[in-house]
């Protein structure tokens, strides 16, 4: 097991687990898989009082807050269906969980994360989410430079690309921080937080 320690302040943060995203077809693993997942180590993070954070990526029917950068894979049109960014029902609806809109890939990036992390003693993360390469990989990377002892559940994330998931999995998270299942996560959060 390579993770080590979950501070005595860590919180969960769970990245785009929300209808439009679930429904794409992932990899490794299902969709369905990561939330179930993703639910285990929700609830026992708020049966410790430990924050849940709940991240969606949403934008405004016009597209004004969305990233204007030219690149060469052009941006799918923003013309998403009603309730497309909701949290899904299994995770939503604890009091006390806190609920961040991005309008970037990280989480950290122009939204008050940081602030509410910070403001709660946190110091370190354990991330979930789809998708590994884009939404997880680019918090884990700001949590990182923000100084946050960053662990990943590779179990609880899931890619649309098998080999762009291998890829954050193997060669980036590693220096970012420790990486774990869901189950050896758990069992070192029964030991410390008991």
């Amino acid at each position: 097991m390579s993770v080590s320690t979950l501070d005595p302040r860590t919180a969960l943060v769970v990245i785009d687990l929300q209808r439009g995203i679930v429904g794409m077809q992932t990899q490794p693993y299902a969709a369905d898989d990561v939330v179930a997942r993703s639910v285990e180590l929700a609830h026992a993070f708020r049966a410790r009082e430990l924050p849940v954070v709940l991240v969606r990526v949403s934008f405004a029917a016009d597209g004004a807050d969305a990233v204007p950068g030219r690149t060469e894979r052009q941006p799918r049109g923003l013309a998403f269906p009603e309730g497309w960014d909701v949290v899904v029902d299994e995770l939503s609806g604890h009091d006390g969980d806190i609920t961040v809109t991005k309008h970037n890939w990280s989480a950290l990036f122009g939204t008050d994360l940081d602030v509410q992390l910070r403001r709660r003693g946190i110091t370190q993360i354990v991330l979930t989410g789809i998708a590994t390469s884009i939404g997880v990989e680019s918090t884990a990377r700001d949590a990182y430079a923000a100084g946050y002892h960053v662990t990943l559940a590779t179990d609880a994330m899931a890619d649309s690309d098998a080999e762009a998931h291998t890829n954050s999995v193997e060669r980036v998270f590693p220096r970012l921080g420790e990486s774990g299942t869901t189950a050896e996560i758990l069992e070192l959060l029964a030991k410390t937080h008991a």
